[in-house]
């Protein structure tokens, strides 16, 4: 299934089942059955129906949800090998982890955003009829270095639009890391029929200004004083980068 993929669902119960099993990311089917207090043939059944239309996958006794996959890149420059890749589950605390160490940098207040929102559910992919979102990360050593994330709209007049973030731990940078995960995203972002990216960051944080501007994105608009850091106001840079021509 695609994250861009609208849901459809025509029981109830399977709408719940689908639901419960993409709110916890990867869960035992016993304890979705027990949650969702299902008669276990039922149970069966929809998951049956689940797995059929490709919205669940069974993995032994837990089930997750049937993301489409996304091939992984590997790079090596400069002798340093690394790897892009669809983010995983198994990635959530490393995945925090690097994101919180950038956003402590105090310059990407989005980015701290996001580290919350994946911290407070505890899933990393997310697709539903309110919002869904794509994450991939780069890894070294099979360590997560840097991320790439897209909030993906479902209200069908922003549907076009997603917000990108993007960031890279300081000891990796300078290596082109940060350039192939945004790459990434916006490849993504224009496989999936999306017009429109933008990323917002603190005047203060030139260097992500500079960065998205030489990649072809453009300042938007400027918000006066729209953030306080360390007791000071500063102004949000909003900057976007169009997808597609435009008639």
């Amino acid at each position: 299934m695609e994250l861009t993929e609208r849901l459809h669902f025509d029981h109830e119960d399977r709408r719940d089942v689908y639901e419960y099993v993409e709110a916890h990311g990867t869960v035992r089917a016993g304890e979705a059955r027990r949650a969702l207090n299902l008669d276990p043939e039922a149970f069966g059944h929809h998951v049956t129906v689940l797995r059929r239309d490709g919205y669940i996958r069974r993995e032994g006794n837990h089930l997750r949800v049937a993301y489409q996959e996304e091939t992984a890149e590997h790079h090596d420059t400069t002798g340093l090998a690394y790897t892009i890749r669809a983010a995983e589950q198994s990635d959530l605390s490393g995945l925090i982890g690097v994101i919180r160490e950038v956003a402590e940098e105090g310059t990407y207040i989005e980015a701290e955003t996001v580290a919350d929102l994946l911290d407070h559910e505890e899933v990393i992919l997310r697709h539903n009829d309110v919002r869904s979102r794509m994450v991939f990360v780069a890894t070294v050593d099979d360590e997560v270095v840097g991320w790439v994330h897209l909030d993906l709209p479902e209200m069908e007049k922003l549907s076009h639009t997603a917000v990108l973030t993007v960031g890279l731990l300081p000891d990796h940078r300078g290596n082109g890391i940060g350039g192939a995960l945004l790459d990434r995203g916006v490849r993504w972002a224009r496989e999936h029929d999306f017009e429109k990216l933008y990323n917002s960051v603190p005047s203060t944080n030139e260097s992500a200004v500079t960065f998205l501007e030489s990649c072809g994105w453009e300042i938007q608009a400027i918000r006066e004083d729209h953030y306080r850091i360390d007791g000071d106001y500063v102004d949000e840079v909003m900057l976007a980068t169009w997808l597609s021509d435009r008639d």
